[in-house]
């Protein structure tokens, strides 16, 4: 047993996606999120500029002592994974390989679909990764800019998301994909009003999903599972407002007055033990 806590990092809201479905899997399990809502969204941002921030929100839940990782921001995924990887001396998990797995797995025609941030998209990591799982996948990516924002507004279920999402996936639609890949983990939040978009032909992925499910068997594997029942509340650690944090959080997981701690972004802050 070990009833250390796992430690979920995104660039704002988009990991509480990957927080549910850890919640319904592994119930006994802590979980020390960091998402950074002063600086987000992360996507437009450039590669340098990512790792740098990424880099320092990690090197704070690292001193959590949790005994694994999710980086559930597919942006950084895609661009920095390799590089915390050989930073940190954890265990870490991206969204990328389990998301684009699954996409390979359930699609008919090989027509596979991506949305995500630019940087996502520029990266090619999605389309790579996918063909690498077959290379009759056909992958055809779109970026989505203005899904993270209208997430972290509250406004997944408005108009205003019904019309974007329609403006972005026409061309998606267009190129007869079967599978659409949720290349972001804000964009689960944003499933209702794409299912209206898409229709029922098209199967949606959602990378949260999966991520969660490898990282059950990388804790089984390994006899790390937390096997006591009285699982300590759950910390959300944030860099921005907190009663904004706090909605978004309560209208999207059912969870009983939870603790959120809002952090500095100067980096004495950061380093901080506490």
């Amino acid at each position: 047993m070990d009833n250390r806590a796992i430690g979920v990092f995104d660039s704002g809201i988009g990991g509480l996606t990957v927080v549910k479905e850890l919640m319904k899997i592994l119930p006994n399990e802590k979980i020390v999120y960091f998402g950074d809502t002063a600086r987000v969204p992360y996507g437009s941002r450039s590669e340098e500029t990512i790792k740098k921030f990424s880099k320092e929100c990690i090197s704070f839940l690292n001193k959590k002592d949790i005994k694994s990782l999710i980086i559930a921001c597919n942006t950084v995924s895609a661009v920095a994974i390799e590089m915390l990887k050989e930073e940190f001396d954890m265990h870490i998990l991206g969204v990328i390989i389990p998301g684009s797995k699954m996409a390979s797995e359930v699609t008919n025609n090989n027509r596979i679909g991506v949305i995500g941030t630019n940087a996502t998209v520029n990266s090619g990591a999605y389309e790579k990764c996918i063909k690498s799982e077959n290379n009759q996948n056909i992958v055809y990516s779109k970026a989505c800019p203005l899904f993270v924002p209208i997430v972290e507004e509250g406004l997944s279920d408005s108009n205003i998301a019904l019309e974007t999402t329609k403006h972005y996936l026409e061309e998606l639609i267009n190129k007869n994909v079967d599978t659409l890949v949720m290349g972001c983990t804000h964009y689960p939040i944003l499933e209702n009003t794409i299912n209206i978009v898409v229709g029922d032909k098209i199967k949606l992925v959602n990378p949260a999903k999966e991520t969660a499910a490898e990282m059950k068997k990388y804790l089984e594997m390994n006899n790390l599972l937390n096997e006591d029942i009285n699982v300590k509340d759950n910390i959300f650690y944030i860099t921005d407002d907190e009663n904004k944090f706090k909605k978004n959080l309560l209208d999207f997981i059912e969870i009983e007055n939870p603790i959120i701690k809002k952090i500095d972004l100067k980096e004495k802050q950061l380093d901080e033990k506490s």
